[in-house]
C-alpha cells in the first residue's frame, strides 16, 4: 500500500460496507454543557502522562493524543515492543435529555517498515456492559515510509447510542503490532500513532431523549 490516505469503511456492531447520512433536518441540535473525562488509561502504548483528551470547541468529536505510541520490530527491537496497546475509559458528560454515539473514528500516523514487513492497527470501541465488541483492523505492508490515515464511518441506522439514563463509560481499545516477517533481519521497522500526526478523531452523533 503506498497511498498516504486510506479509507476503509467497514461492518459490524460499530462499522458498515456502506456510508449513509441522514437528512440534515433529523440532527437535534448539539447539546451545551458537553464534556470529556478521562476515568482510567492502561497499556504499554500509553504509559502515564503520554495521552490526552480534548472535545472539540464545537461539541462534535474529541481527540485522543499519543506521544509514546510506537510499536517496532527487527533489529535489536526487543520481542515485546512489536506490540503496544492502550485502554482508555471515558466519561462523556451530558445533559440528561440527551445521549450520543460513535459516528466515525479517524486514526493517522506514522510508519517505516521494511519490505517483507507488516503493519497492523486494532481498534474496538464500545460502552461499559455493551454486548458488541467487534475488533476491527487495519493493516500496512512493507515497503512504506510515510504517514497513514484509516477512517472508519459507520451509517445512521447501525448507530450504536448509549442507553438514555444509564452512566456508563465509553471505553476505547487500540493496539499496533509489526512483524518483521521476511524482512532484513538486522534492519527495524516501527509503526506509530502519535500527536504530530493526529492520532485519533472520535465523531458524535447526538440524540434527545424520549
Amino acid at each position: 500500500m503506498n497511498a498516504k490516505r486510506t479509507a476503509i469503511v467497514l461492518a459490524g456492531a460499530l462499522g458498515l460496507a456502506a456510508l449513509t447520512t441522514a437528512p440534515a433536518s433529523a440532527a437535534p441540535p448539539i447539546p451545551d454543557g458537553v464534556s470529556v473525562e478521562v476515568a482510567a488509561v492502561n497499556g504499554s502504548g500509553c504509559p502515564q502522562g503520554t495521552s490526552s483528551v480534548v472535545i472539540s470547541e464545537d461539541r462534535t468529536a474529541f481527540t485522543v493524543s499519543y506521544s509514546d505510541y510506537l510499536a517496532y520490530d527487527g533489529g535489536n527491537a526487543p520481542p515485546a515492543d512489536s506490540r503496544k496497546n492502550c485502554q482508555i475509559s471515558l466519561r462523556v458528560n451530558a445533559p440528561d435529555n440527551y445521549t450520543y454515539a460513535i459516528s466515525g473514528v479517524e486514526h493517522r500516523g506514522f510508519a517505516g517498515l521494511e519490505r517483507g514487513t507488516s503493519g497492523l492497527l486494532r481498534t474496538n470501541y464500545y460502552f461499559q456492559g455493551h454486548p458488541g465488541n467487534q475488533l476491527v483492523d487495519h493493516a500496512l505492508k512493507g515497503p512504506y515510509v510515510d504517514g497513514w490515515q484509516f477512517d472508519d464511518q459507520i451509517p445512521v441506522q447501525q448507530l450504536v447510542y448509549k442507553p438514555c439514563g444509564e452512566s456508563r463509560n465509553l471505553n476505547l481499545n487500540t493496539e499496533l503490532r509489526v512483524d518483521a516477517g521476511s524482512s532484513d533481519g538486522d534492519k527495524m521497522s516501527f509503526l506509530s500513532l502519535d500527536s504530530t500526526h493526529g492520532s485519533a478523531r472520535y465523531d458524535f452523533a447526538w440524540k434527545r431523549c424520549p
